[in-house]
């Protein structure tokens, strides 16, 4: 950033000027150029004399005009802000070239800034480079910074993060912020350094101390995570509110998430809202996301599907999956839009194209059954397998039951029970009901009772109600463990019970091969058991 000086210091400590006004006036009026520099800086801080920028620059330029540097440099400064005189970045240049070949190191600064930026002079990596090693070989910490920089971006010079280093370490160790953050960063990511967590941790803590957001955020983060550091649930809100309250938008959204969540604070929805709203209105598109879903679930607002397309459509115009995948949902309902499936599978493409598990799964399923595309059973495996790559049950299971159909594209039985397989150890229920259905019958896998039973009992105890009928059977006849007509007939009955009419006609023979008390006792358990 452009720096500013001389103008800014020391404006007023409340004492009466109007005598020293006088003075350095009748001096400035005779020619004598530092009092027409002192003249120039009373008006512009009011001193003894109403403010006037207008009389400032008056009064600067004419001791610019005499070759006074510092003089030089206020007058670029007044026309850089456009303060009395119309913003000019040209006429800021060449006054800033005038001091800084006078070896003034602020003037030397804030050339190069502008030859960085473009401002008033051609942009030129190589001239801000020249200006800021100038006044850098001055100690100028900002500067020093800036060099820092540019070696760190190899804008200008080649990389050389070494380089990067030894300017930011110069400017840290004068107090300056950035550079105190950037040499955290340095030591964070071991570039030009050795890794060093704490030393990140300390220079992190000099910035943050000082209010730089940034360094505050990272702070927080490290006790938000206990990432190097113990973890402080207290200590990460501290410093996220600290940046937060400085418009710090991704702090901004994670005190909205910590509300959300109620970690290390009681849970408040409307706290939350108020965090995700802050962030989302300056751009913070995971915000914007959260904020949309808000207002598409009522959560903590009155439901206003138009308000969530709006918050939804901000983040995916910057290309936030969760977002692009939430406005193709809104546009397949109708909800807050008009209904338009072809909007909705755009969407959910340029979600599904960066990664986006459901989107992937969703265009999957789209192809498989020809909804709002040409049914495409090839393009649905492309889109499933993407998904399944990634460790999504559902799609793992579905694309097992592509290669599981014989009039499918690929019928591949051994694929078919890979992919249910995978699935099947995520819990998906079908999915292990459909790999206790292969051992039952041999189909890709020679067949094995045991692992039928293992499968299918999995399925059963979370309610799927063929897989209870078959564990069941398989009790019954003693298939891959031993017959037991106690645990045939529960299931059957759970089986039965859940509307599968098939498991009653087998209960009596179940029923028969027990005690009459043992019956009654399982029925007792039944009827007493939440199912």
């Amino acid at each position: 950033m452009t720096k500013y000086g001389p103008n800014d210091a020391d404006a007023s400590n409340g004492s009466t000027y109007t005598a020293e006004f006088l003075r350095v006036k009748g001096l400035a009026e005779r020619g004598v150029a530092n009092a027409q520099h002192s003249l120039g800086f009373m008006y512009f801080n009011g001193q003894g004399v109403a403010q006037s920028f207008e009389l400032a620059v008056v009064w600067y330029r004419q001791a610019a005009q005499s070759g006074l540097e510092h003089a030089q440099y206020n007058l670029g400064v007044m026309y850089q802000k456009g303060q009395g005189v119309e913003q000019n970045f040209e006429e800021a240049a060449a006054w800033y070239r005038k001091a800084a070949e006078q070896g003034y190191a602020a003037a030397q600064y804030n050339l190069g800034w502008l030859y960085a930026k473009g401002q008033g002079v051609p942009n030129d990596t190589q001239q801000a480079m020249l200006w800021f090693s100038k006044a850098a070989e001055q100690g100028d910490a900002g500067a020093q910074n800036n060099l820092g920089m540019m070696y760190d971006t190899g804008k200008g010079v080649p990389q050389d993060f070494k380089q990067a280093i030894f300017w930011y370490r110069k400017a840290a160790e004068q107090g300056y912020a950035r550079a105190q953050f950037n040499l955290g960063l340095r030591y964070d990511n071991g570039q030009g350094v050795q890794q060093d967590v704490g030393q990140a941790l300390s220079w992190y803590r000099k910035a943050a101390d000082q209010g730089y957001a940034a360094a505050q955020f990272n702070l927080a983060l490290r006790f938000d995570k206990g990432d190097g550091i113990a973890q402080d649930s207290q200590k990460a809100i501290l410093w996220y509110r600290r940046a937060a309250e400085q418009d710090h938008a991704s702090s901004q959204f994670n005190l909205g998430l910590i509300y959300d969540n109620g970690q290390g604070v009681p849970r408040d929805e409307q706290k939350a809202l108020d965090w995700y709203r802050k962030a989302a209105e300056q751009g913070h598109a995971a915000a914007q996301n959260n904020l949309g879903l808000r207002y598409d679930h009522g959560q903590g607002v009155e439901q206003d599907y138009e308000q969530a397309q709006l918050w939804y459509r901000k983040a995916a115009e910057q290309g936030f999956p969760g977002a692009q995948y939430h406005l193709g949902m809104l546009y397949d309902a109708g909800h807050g839009v008009m209904m338009d499936h072809q909007e909705a599978i755009f969407w959910y493409r340029k979600a599904a194209d960066q990664g986006h598990l459901r989107a992937q799964f969703d265009l999957g399923l789209r192809y498989e059954t020809g909804r709002g595309v040409p049914q495409d059973y090839r393009k649905a495996m492309g889109w499933y397998r993407r998904a399944a790559e990634q460790d999504y049950a559902a799609a793992q299971y579905s694309l097992g039951l592509l290669f599981d159909n014989d009039d499918g594209p690929q019928p591949d039985s051994v694929q078919a029970t890979q992919w249910y397989r995978k699935a099947a150890e995520q819990n998906h229920t079908q999915a292990q009901f459909a790999l206790g259905l292969r051992y039952d019958n041999g189909l890709g896998v020679p067949r094995d009772y045991a692992q039928a039973h293992h499968w299918y009992l999995q399925a059963a105890s979370q309610g799927h109600v063929r897989a209870q009928f078959n564990l069941g059977l398989m009790y019954l006849a003693g298939q891959g463990v031993q017959t037991d007509a106690g645990q045939a007939w529960m299931w059957l009955t759970m089986a039965a019970r859940a509307g599968f009419n098939a498991a009653a006609r087998y209960l009596p023979n179940a029923a028969s091969r027990m005690e009459p008390a043992q019956l009654a006792l399982l029925r007792e358990r039944m009827d007493g058991s939440p199912g």
